[in-house]
């Protein structure tokens, strides 16, 4: 007895003193790797990346951004069984243990120790704190270095913070597979749901991925991602979480992932890379991809649908004309053609069409095939369009068989042809047989399609809000998987004639009014030492001789223009133009008034919008307001503070107004003025195939130098949009491409649909605006018997039409020239001169500078260098005879040109600079008159 007592004494000392060494030992193990732990309390602050979503007007989602796709979600917010299935999987004595799962790491020794050697894998015993400390403090090294500060962390994070805080920040953080991070982002991208409309399977699935994510992928390994699901449910009834009737139903669920349906989501690339740029711009990238942002964004689905549709429309349209470039691509073995086909690869920027291969062709048809296996038919009379182009880009001869355009193996773009109407294309000599042929095909059933290709050309359309400047709807380009650059606000292109209302409001801020008349007729500018005289023309090549400003608007004159902008300076023009956004720093010289300074279609668009709301500024955003992760508003466009609107509950009385602080940047007469006009350059002018739309419009055309590019901007009361067209490495659109014929119709097309449900809304009429009906040819009062239209023409009070008028005729510098002198035209008459020195005759005036009258003397040249200076044209008024010189109708009347200077051949004039004429521009005493000579027959 004494001995088993000796023996067991010794036995429990030795206990003792091993749990004493033990006890040290893992002291000192822990005292060891307790040295330069992470700071575990960062955990409290825990924003992880968060994914941010931009929204479009119809609460559709347009776009994401993230660099971890991650919705966070309060553990109060998720349901139970999706917290079930994670403890059932992961951790199910989660909230009974300090940390440390003892038994389960013991038990987890001994299945190891029995497997050692098999090909099983091992298994693990971390708790969810464990996984926690490893994902968010220390690396997925295994190590027992890291195992040891793994339990020394969780032990100290069980102690900081509570079960369910952990338990979050686990739900929150786990990676899930496929890029989702957090169970709330798996749930949506898996199976289209939120948490709370899981099912006990999908739950199930969730659960199953921490282990290895990327081994249960439903579709790359669909049997292992069912069993280990099921694997899941049956841990889920044994802890008691689900009855069998629950876990019998979830293993019979089909597990089937569900992506987002696309009425859920708006494509719109262009605008949801502007957004992403003014996130960026104002929050930084950490901002947009970390910070989990709600943005709402100001588009307008259906008006953005018809903005792509019309202009991908028009595009195709217009590069019909230009030919056929050829195929896709070209294979000559035909054996295997669908493997061909599949080679090509995904072309995204194809649009709604398909690529297919051409397996036969003969004179009526070519046979098509497409991946699937499916053919199909192209028929000739659908191919009239498709001449082939020779290397200098001429359009070689008619289309009079399919091999003139397409061969055998030839990869191609189709749209499938839906009704006669596609057939736009007209074969002008289609045989007979063809035509029996094809008609015979078609009877056949094979289904039809329509030859296409992507357009060379590109472009760009806005739709605005005049009044907030919220862009609506914005294309800018073809296609944005093709190219991201966006021609809409990044293409800097010269905007023509569409600038020239610039112009015009500048007049009107100088006093000027819309009867104001201008001369039409020829000019030339010295442009200085060494250069070659400016001679600006008009698009016609013609001349309207004097004519109102609102006829040189709706007729969209250049040389009226240039007149104009002499005459109340460039300085005046190029700060109206950087008052209205339209550029940042405008240069002063005339050619800046046809429009030559290059700006965006995103600037024009806000400009005609600060002309139709009354002369307000406007601020373009494609952003009406951003919140963060908590919910709270970080930014607002609509800046403007309405007190009275936070109320508890309504007590009738009326709505609080809020007040307006736009900067006022037109005066408002000065707008509906310049509106007015460019309403008639609709109803009569460059813009006549807007008047289809059927409602008040206005807006102009804008053309550069050989039509390279063109424009039309414009705008109802209530919407602004325009449209711009070229190429990207610029070159002209033809000799007939101009404003009117090719953009004003893509307006045209998208306000009939963006204003079908609208009201017939006139253009508002600021206060004080008086509305006088005057002659339109002179901008006169009306008078019964006029000829002529009578219209309604807007003027500040004071301006209104008395029948004196004054003739804008501009100023031209005199320089040197060779020879006799021969002088810068500076106006149109009977022989091509008005006003300036010529060697079609002299003036007899007196000394006081009347004319006698009397015979003319024979014309005598004039010699000589001119003075410098500035001069007045001296346009004289209408009524000589062709081949006379410019005088006054009547004699007595005052002549505005000076005498020609007495010179003789080969003398210099004084070297003294001196005014040829008097710098004051004179009035024209003698109403104008119609004349027999001349382009126009009105001087």
């Amino acid at each position: 007895m004494k001995s088993l007592t000796r023996v067991l004494s010794f036995f429990a000392g030795l206990a003792a003193i091993l749990a004493a060494v033990g006890a040290i030992g893992a002291w000192l193990v822990y005292e060891h790797y307790s040295q330069g732990l992470p700071d575990y309390y960062q955990l409290a602050a825990y924003d992880p990346p968060v994914t941010t979503r931009i929204y479009a007007g119809d609460g559709r989602l347009l776009a994401e951004y993230a660099v971890e796709n991650r919705v966070f979600v309060p553990i109060s917010a998720i349901p139970k069984r999706v917290i079930n299935a994670f403890l059932a999987a992961e951790d199910k004595s989660f909230y009974s243990h300090s940390g440390i799962d003892i038994p389960g790491l013991v038990n987890a020794v001994f299945v190891n120790l029995r497997n050692y050697g098999s090909d099983r894998r091992m298994v693990g015993a971390s708790t969810i704190t464990q996984q926690v400390t490893k994902n968010f403090l220390l690396t997925n090294e295994r190590s027992v270095e890291r195992k040891v500060k793994e339990a020394i962390l969780a032990l100290r994070i069980e102690k900081a913070f509570s079960k369910n805080r952990i338990l979050e920040l686990y739900l929150n953080q786990i990676y899930l597979g496929a890029g989702n991070y957090g169970v709330a982002a798996a749930a949506l991208n898996y199976f289209n749901k939120s948490l709370d409309e899981l099912s006990v399977a999908e739950a199930a699935y969730l659960a199953a991925l921490p282990k290895a994510p990327n081994n249960y992928s439903i579709t790359r390994y669909p049997a292992a991602a069912k069993e280990r699901r099921d694997w899941v449910i049956g841990r889920m009834l044994e802890d008691g979480h689900i009855t069998e009737a629950e876990a019998q139903e979830a293993r019979a669920a089909a597990l089937e992932q569900h992506k987002r349906s696309r009425e859920e989501r708006f494509e719109a690339d262009y605008f949801a890379e502007e957004v992403r740029r003014e996130l960026v711009q104002r929050f930084g990238e950490d901002g947009l991809y970390k910070k989990g942002l709600t943005v709402k964004a100001t588009v307008d689905p259906r008006l953005q649908e018809i903005a792509d549709r019309i202009l991908h429309k028009h595009l195709v349209a217009y590069d019909r004309t230009q030919g056929w470039r050829g195929p896709l691509t070209h294979t000559d073995d035909l054996a295997d053609w669908q493997t061909q086909l599949a080679t090509l690869g995904n072309i995204p920027w194809l649009d709604n069409w398909q690529p297919a291969i051409v397996l036969a062709v003969d004179a009526a048809e070519a046979r098509i095939g497409f991946l699937d296996g499916s053919e199909g038919l192209i028929q000739l009379e659908d191919l009239a369009w498709a001449r082939r182009r020779d290397k200098e880009g001429r359009l070689g001869p008619q289309v009079k068989g399919v091999g003139d355009v397409l061969a055998a193996g030839d990869v191609v773009a189709v749209e499938a042809k839906v009704s006669t109407e596609d057939k736009a294309d007209k074969v002008e000599e289609l045989d007979t047989e063809a035509a029996a042929a094809a008609q015979q095909l078609k009877a056949a059933g094979l289904p039809l399609y329509l030859l296409r290709q992507i357009p060379e050309i590109s472009g760009a359309l806005i739709a605005m809000d005049p009044h907030t400047g919220r862009v609506l709807a914005m294309t800018g380009g073809w296609s944005y998987k093709q190219s991201e650059f966006n021609r809409a606000t990044q293409a800097m292109r010269q905007p023509g004639s569409s600038f020239k209302p610039i112009v015009y409001l500048a007049a009107l801020e100088a006093g000027y009014t819309p009867s104001t008349i201008i001369l039409d007729a020829p000019i030339a500018i010295n442009q200085g030492p060494g250069l070659p005289l400016w001679e600006p023309e008009n698009f016609e090549k013609n001349f309207l001789g004097p004519a109102t400003m609102r006829q040189g608007l709706q007729k969209s004159r250049n040389l009226m223009t240039i007149r104009m902008a002499q005459t109340i300076g460039m300085a005046k023009v190029a700060e109206v133009a950087e008052r209205l956004g339209v550029v940042d720093k405008m240069y002063q010289t005339l050619a800046m008034s046809l429009g030559a300074q290059e700006t965006t279609a995103l600037r024009m668009v806000g400009a005609y919008a600060e002309i139709v709301n009354g002369g307000k500024k406007v601020v373009p955003t494609f952003i009406d307001r951003v919140q963060d992760a908590q919910g709270w508003t970080v930014y607002r466009h609509d800046e403007r503070q309405c007190d009275g609107c936070q109320v508890s509950r309504y007590d009738g009385s009326p709505p609080p107004q809020l007040p307006d602080t736009r900067e006022q940047v037109l005066d408002p007469a000065n707008a509906y003025q310049m509106v007015s006009m460019l309403e008639g350059v609709v109803q009569r002018g460059t813009a006549s195939a807007v008047k289809q739309v059927g409602k008040p419009l206005a807006g102009k055309t804008g053309t550069t130098n050989d039509g390279r590019d063109v424009w039309f901007v414009g705008f109802s009361p209530d919407l602004v949009a325009g449209v711009y067209l070229g190429f990207d490495q610029p070159r002209s659109l033809g000799a007939k491409a101009t404003g009117g014929r090719l953009s004003a119709p893509i307006f045209r097309d998208f306000m009939i649909e963006a204003l079908a449900d609208e009201p017939a809304t006139p253009f508002r009429v600021p206060p004080g605006v008086r509305l006088v009906k005057v002659n339109s040819q002179t901008g006169e009062r009306w008078v019964a018997g006029d000829e002529g239209q009578p219209i309604w023409e807007a003027f500040k009070p004071g301006t209104e039409p008395t029948g004196q008028q004054q003739i804008i005729e501009g100023y031209a510098n005199y320089g040197q020239d060779a020879g006799y002198g021969t002088v810068i035209p500076l106006g149109y008459g009977n022989n091509g001169i008005y006003g300036g020195y010529n060697e079609g005759g002299t003036t007899i005036i007196d000394s006081t500078g009347v004319y006698q009258g009397g015979q003319q003397p024979a014309p005598q040249p004039s010699y000589g260098q001119q003075p410098l200076g500035q001069q007045p044209l001296g346009q004289q008024p209408l009524g000589q005879q062709p081949g006379q010189p410019a005088y006054p109708v009547q004699p007595g009347a005052p002549v505005l040109q000076q005498p020609p200077l007495q010179q003789q051949p080969g003398q210099q004039y004084p070297a003294q600079a001196q005014p040829a004429y008097p710098t004051q521009q004179a009035p024209v005493l003698v109403p104008p008159q119609p004349s027999t000579g001349g382009d126009s027959g009105l001087y």
